[in-house]
């Protein structure tokens, strides 16, 4: 059988660090009151002349340079985001333009912070097919642009940020996207939400006025989702495939609240060493949160060919995955 192998994997983030001690200037907030709650110290904020595909054109590149492969053998690009450079046309066409991957289909994929999630799932399936060979999945987003810097509640949680892979198609190997589960409650879509910008309530229209132009969540429903979603997940696909958390090398969850992990890992029974964390220098970087955690695992040499790593994502929608690759 075809699997969808990780072949290379990559990183972008903005330079501009925001800490909480420069949060405190702009809020009612804390360094020790972040802290507590949610674990982060600092995040990455974009410039204004940096987009979704700025990071997202530095993470294809990358996995160019890295796998040595030909911008004119990439057959797929498919970009997780919920914060595209433009309602249309796709970031994902924006980065095939900027690697001049003139043979690749591109489309963007929208599932907040599951979107890499889910974009593995789609890319892979299509590897896994036979239908293409070589496949750059990169889950972007650039929140800092849309969050209320005067609600304390949502400005200290997110960051912006791009990671991503190389699948390529490889027979006779047990390494590759071992299986994915994809699950999804739009009864929760009014618990995290963007209202501005889209069909409903379009910019500069009476029926837009009134409605909010920053992101909205609930905080305390979206922390019950969460702890729920990522233990259910995780669960799903290791039952799916007959395996147990002592069978997992590294656990990289999606990086939002350092309790939603914790609470996780507790349900597991993984050991913290087997938990890759990050939250705490890059806060909530949406679809760009998992890959760029595999991608400094790796680096870090607690990710390394034939090991075991589960994946995990929630978000708006509400949605949440899970994913097991043979690295």
């Amino acid at each position: 059988m075809r699997r969808a192998v990780v072949k290379a994997c990559g990183m972008s983030v903005p330079n501009q660090v925001m800490t909480n001690h420069d949060l405190e200037k702009l809020v009612d907030t804390s360094h020790d009151w972040i802290v507590q709650r949610t674990g982060i110290h600092e995040r990455r904020v974009s410039r204004p002349d940096e987009f979704a595909s700025t990071f997202a054109g530095d993470v294809a590149r990358q996995l160019l340079r890295k796998s040595g492969l030909d911008a004119q053998d990439v057959d797929l690009i498919v970009v997780g985001t919920v914060t595209g450079d433009m309602p249309f046309p796709s970031t994902a066409c924006y980065v095939q333009e900027m690697i001049g991957a003139w043979n690749a289909g591109a489309y963007d994929l929208g599932a907040a912070c599951a979107g890499f999630i889910y974009a593995m799932a789609s890319a892979g399936s299509q590897v896994e097919s036979g239908h293409i060979r070589n496949a750059l999945v990169i889950g972007v987003d650039v929140l800092s642009k849309f969050v209320d810097w005067t609600d304390r509640s949502t400005c200290v949680l997110f960051g912006d940020g791009a990671g991503g892979v190389l699948l390529q198609g490889e027979d006779n190997t047990d390494r590759g996207l071992e299986r994915t589960v994809l699950l999804s409650d739009g009864r929760g879509a009014h618990h995290i939400n963007f209202e501005m910008g889209g069909s409903r309530y379009p910019v500069n229209t009476p029926h837009a006025e009134g409605r909010r132009h920053h992101i909205f969540m609930n905080g305390a429903e979206t922390y019950r989702f969460a702890v729920h979603a990522m233990g259910d997940a995780c669960c799903r696909v290791l039952d799916e495939v007959g395996l147990t958390p002592d069978d997992i090398d590294l656990f990289v969850p999606h990086q939002a609240n350092l309790r939603i992990i914790d609470a996780a890992r507790e349900r597991l029974g993984l050991p913290a060493e087997k938990v890759f964390v990050n939250v705490n220098r890059y806060g909530n970087t949406s679809a760009g949160s998992i890959p760029i955690g595999l991608c400094e695992a790796e680096a870090a040499g607690r990710l390394k060919p034939g090991m075991r790593v589960l994946t995990v994502g929630f978000g708006a929608g509400l949605v949440w995955g899970a994913n097991i690759i043979k690295w």
